[in-house]
């Protein structure tokens, strides 16, 4: 099982330690770092300055959110990270949720496996450097027609890769089997290694509906990670993470992480969570996510147990278990990951 570092966006991460802690990772040749975005930072911007001060790790967006960008626009963002980075560039997508796409970019949350479906095509094309159209938005206003001057145009760049893997962030049933079908590698958050086929089944129905196997996707989970002697402060430093998934990610009628946590048997745990979040209440919420929550959605261990908690996630089919380094000492967690992961 390989490791990468999940660096997220800012407050989460400060600018500063997103660079070190990717040269790190970069250094002791950890298998990539990735970079997320949600309503502040953008993941291209900073994957761009990350390709110019790392050598040999892989880069990834650990979502480049669907609705914020047309797939043409997207396109274009990977192929040239894919350019900057000689050819180390791994593009992940996602929808993020309801209240993100329709209130901070103003697209409807509908038809989403049909859209993500035709979104990934279309990026696959551009790449590919076919010639593309995208359909036009407003074209039936009578009041404002448009000029009818579009045409199909092809990529004047060339990616380095010849096939330039598309991950999906995918946790809901039907979305996860949508990623065994067409995703080259798949990023979900709360998989538990004790109950993996909770969202492992799905995978694999829907890579063996399409004639594939789980052997052709990377399955690489987001899992917070802490390291601590003491076992209760490791815990206590991945549930901010936590708290902030189950409750802020999310309308309270509609977060797919509390659904998630549902289906593992912690519903009562995350809905208090969720409760507490929505309330204002940050600390509260933290602390009011369970042992239980903890070790089902996290690695929070003694340095003693770290082999073992890895272990537990290679038994259930990861192959590429990107750590969120959490704590006050991340380049700690760094560093033991590589230990525990890279063979010289």
């Amino acid at each position: 099982m390989r490791a990468g570092v999940f660096l997220a966006y800012w407050p989460w991460f400060s600018p500063t330690e997103q660079v070190e802690l990717a040269v790190l990772a970069d250094q002791l040749g950890l298998d990539s770092v990735w970079v997320a975005e949600a309503w502040g930072q953008d993941a291209v911007s900073v994957l761009g300055l990350l390709a110019g001060r790392t050598q040999r790790v892989g880069l990834g967006s650990g979502l480049l959110q669907i609705p914020a960008r047309k797939p043409t626009a997207t396109a274009m963002a990977a192929a040239t990270l894919d350019v900057l980075s000689d050819g180390r560039f791994r593009l992940g997508l996602g929808l993020s949720g309801p209240q993100v796409s329709e209130g901070w970019y103003g697209v409807p949350f509908t038809r989403n496996l049909a859209r993500t479906r035709e979104y990934v095509d279309i990026v696959r094309r551009t790449l590919a450097r076919e010639p593309i159209q995208v359909p036009l938005e407003g074209g039936d206003d009578p009041d404002h027609p448009p000029t009818g001057l579009g045409k199909p145009l092809k990529l004047l760049t060339r990616p380095v890769q010849d096939t330039l893997p598309i991950y999906l962030g995918a946790i809901g049933p039907r979305a996860v089997r949508q990623a065994g079908a067409i995703a080259d590698g798949w990023l979900p958050f709360l998989l538990n290694p004790a109950e993996p086929e909770v969202l492992m089944g799905p995978l694999r129905e829907g890579a063996e509906e399409a004639g594939r196997s789980l052997a052709d996707i990377d399955v690489a989970p987001v899992v917070p990670v802490a390291i601590d002697e003491d076992l209760g402060a490791a815990r206590d430093a991945v549930r901010p993470w936590l708290a902030f998934y189950l409750g802020a990610m999310g309308a309270k009628e509609k977060n797919f992480y509390v659904d998630l946590a549902e289906r593992h048997g912690h519903g009562a745990a995350a809905r208090e969570v969720q409760e507490l979040m929505l309330g204002g209440d940050r600390t509260g919420a933290a602390a009011a996510v369970t042992d239980a929550l903890v070790d089902a959605g996290a690695i929070a261990t003694t340095p003693s147990g770290l082999d073992e908690r890895l272990a537990t996630y290679e038994r259930a089919g990861v192959t590429t278990l990107v750590a969120v380094p959490c704590g006050e000492d991340k380049a700690g967690v760094v560093r033991a990951l590589a230990a525990a992961t890279v063979t010289r």
